[in-house]
């Protein structure tokens, strides 16, 4: 009689432990078949507001609710069995005050069942971050380039180019990893820049857009794959299956129209 064991699902604490270690591997997951392919591959998997642009078309992320975040976590959690699933906070759900947030992370995490949260900010958002973390809701910091601030830092542009901005973002990453987050996001940051919050900052960094510098990395998986319609300069396609997506439509369409589809008669017999 054989057994399987089930493995054991990756923890924020273990994410944390891999500073300075192994490279930790991530990537976005809005659907239950995407998070069950990739799960196996990866350390963490992010449900991340990005899916207002890669699911609804949106040109930013600012519109997206709590309510998608918790309909697409719940469904990367019923793919995902083994690695750490971390959702965003959306755009006005957290801001506010201390109890905001904690009310909206509590939300999420009791919803989806994931193991963290996620939202954007350095220091004007440590408060916030011990706030939760001393109330038990791992939290994943972000900082650089932060999406949900497109309407202020006047669209998505590479951060940190002068010395006074890259002193501020090294602020930024060091409060939020002082405050308690177990893991830091660096987006869009200037090589020179990541290494320097990556030597400084005790806890692991993520890099999208800044470098290898980083302790891990994270893309988006419609971007990665060539599925996205835009990306990113930075962004390394490892597929491209937008084409691939379209050849096979193409070659459907034109079975269909010569009548060359498979029909169910071997599968099914009336009854005599």
């Amino acid at each position: 009689m054989s057994t399987q064991t089930k493995a054991r699902r990756i923890t924020a604490n273990d994410i944390r432990a891999r500073k300075g270690g192994k490279p930790i591997v991530a990537l976005t997951s809005y659907h239950a078949h995407t998070a069950r392919i990739i799960d196996p591959l990866v350390d963490f998997i992010l449900v991340g507001d990005s899916l207002g642009m890669v699911m609804h078309g949106y040109e930013t992320t600012i519109p997206v609710t709590v309510d998608m975040m918790i309909l697409q976590g719940r469904a990367v959690m019923r793919g995902a069995r083994q690695s750490l699933v971390v959702v965003d906070l959306p755009f006005g759900s957290y801001e506010e005050n201390p109890e905001q947030a904690f009310r909206t992370a509590v939300r999420v995490m009791k919803e989806t069942g994931c193991g963290a949260v996620k939202l954007e900010g350095g220091a004007r958002m440590a408060g916030t971050v011990g706030f939760l973390v001393e109330r038990g809701i791992p939290i994943m910091g972000h900082v650089g380039l932060t999406p949900q601030s497109f309407n202020t830092i006047g669209g998505f542009k590479v951060q940190g180019r002068d010395p006074a901005a890259a002193g501020s973002i090294v602020v930024d990453a060091e409060a939020v990893a002082d405050a308690g987050a177990f893991a830091v996001v660096v987006e869009a940051v200037v090589e020179p820049l990541a290494r320097d919050i990556t030597d400084t900052i005790g806890v692991p960094t993520i890099g999208i857009g800044a470098s290898p510098a980083c302790d891990g990395q994270i893309l988006v998986l419609e971007d990665m794959l060539g599925l996205s319609d835009w990306t990113p300069k930075f962004v390394r396609k490892f597929g491209n299956l937008s084409g691939q997506i379209e050849g096979a439509v193409r070659d459907y369409a034109e079975a269909v129209r010569a009548g060359d589809f498979p029909s169910m008669d071997h599968v099914y017999k009336p009854k005599s």
